[in-house]
Order: structure tokens, then C-alpha cells, then sequence
């Protein structure tokens, strides 16, 4: 029996219709499933759609650029380099458990292609590793104020090459820098992926403005 992460869920119009919608939203370094729960109600999403948002809580475990300090984490940076020394493994053992997310929404009716996964810095590290290499197709990978971390360890799945990636982040964001957004975008356009981007004057957050930009993007992409 699988064990799956706890996490918030939030569900937009379930008396509606039966919900064949999902987005699966990670949030960052030591936050919780509740940091995005108060966004749903702002992104405007239209009347006929019936979504389940699931916002999963990370394990604690010790981070080493935080003394060793045990938090909410997906995985242990190791040091904050620009080019972030990371705790690989523990990446690709928190991308299996959000594939396990993706495999329970499967089976309560949600197509692959109606399920969008997202993430916040740390989280969208972990978004760009599951949806990059998911072997089916899925209706988009939204990444806010991260970076790709794992480029050399994915195993790029085929399915997902016409994939719509959202890329948004700060440009005063002192902790995961705007250029690391700009590489993602670099490398992913190299390879011929569908990429939006955009930047807000704002630091290591999202503001009102990225929030309606992201619910007419997921109006798209889940329609």
C-alpha cells in the first residue's frame, strides 16, 4: 500500500461537476502545504471547471546551509553556490512521491493531460523533475522563483515536449536569484519547449499581479 505525503486540498466548484481536474503545487524550504491554500480563491477560475489543488507537506530532515537545522524540506542543499550543491537523491525520492500523487489522482478519474504540477523555489526544483521526465502527458509545469536543479539527471520524456511551462520569478529575489530563472528558461527554449516568462519587481514571493496571470494560465492549460 502506498504511502502518500499528507497534504492540503482545496477544491474549486465540487458541487459543480465531478472534479477531473488537479494541480499538485509544492511549496518551498521549511513551509508548508498551507503557504499557497489562500491563492485559490484569488485566482479567478472559470465556473465550469471543477479542480482538487493538492498542496503536499514536505518530510522534515536536516538542511546544511541552515546549520543542520531539521525543516520542511524536499531535499538538503549542501551549499548556496549559485550553481546550489544539492542533495540529488533525496530529489528524485521526493519526485516518486509526488509521482504518487499524479498515480492517485489517476485513479480517482483525472487524466494525466487535466493534471498541471507546480512549485515554489525548492518545490519547483522538484516540479521541474517530475514533469520533465513524466512518461505521459500533462497540462503544464508551473515554476515560481526556482531553479533547474537536475537537468543532468532527468530523463526527459517525449510525452511532455509540447508541455506549456510557465517560468515566473522575482527580480529582486535575494535568495534564489532571477538569473537561475533566465538559465531554466534558456535551456528549456534550447530544447524546443513551450515557455512562458515572466518577471514581477518583486523579491523571494508572489504578489497580485503573478497571481492573475497564473490563474488565466491555468485557465488555459485545464480547459
Amino acid at each position: 500500500m502506498t504511502d502518500y505525503l499528507d497534504a492540503v486540498i482545496v477544491e474549486h466548484n465540487p458541487s459543480q461537476k465531478k472534479i477531473d481536474r488537479a494541480v499538485i503545487w509544492l511549496h518551498g524550504l521549511g513551509a508548508s502545504g498551507h503557504d499557497f491554500e489562500p491563492v485559490v480563491p484569488q485566482l479567478e477560475l472559470a465556473n465550469d471547471m471543477a479542480v482538487r489543488f493538492i498542496f503536499p507537506h514536505a518530510p522534515k530532515r536536516p538542511v546544511t546551509v541552515n546549520g543542520g537545522m531539521v525543516m520542511p524540506a524536499w531535499y538538503d542543499i549542501l551549499e548556496m553556490s549559485l550553481e546550489r550543491k544539492i542533495d540529488v537523491a533525496q530529489i528524485e525520492e521526493s519526485a516518486q512521491q509526488i509521482n504518487d500523487l499524479i498515480s492517485r489522482e489517476v485513479e480517482r478519474g483525472v487524466a494525466p493531460e487535466h493534471i498541471v504540477i507546480a512549485g515554489f523555489s525548492q518545490g519547483g526544483a522538484v516540479a521541474y523533475h517530475v514533469a520533465l521526465g513524466y512518461p505521459k502527458r500533462l497540462a503544464g509545469l508551473m515554476t515560481l522563483s526556482t531553479y533547474l536543479a537536475t537537468n543532468d539527471n532527468i530523463d526527459y520524456s517525449a510525452a511532455n515536449k509540447d508541455m506549456p511551462i510557465l517560468i515566473e520569478h522575482g527580480t529582486h529575489d535575494p535568495v534564489v536569484p532571477v538569473i537561475l530563472g533566465e538559465q531554466a528558461q534558456q535551456l528549456l527554449s534550447a530544447k524546443d519547449y513551450n515557455v512562458s516568462y515572466n518577471t514581477y519587481p518583486m523579491a523571494h514571493q508572489v504578489c497580485m499581479p503573478q497571481i492573475q496571470n497564473i490563474g488565466k494560465w491555468l485557465n488555459k492549460v485545464l480547459a
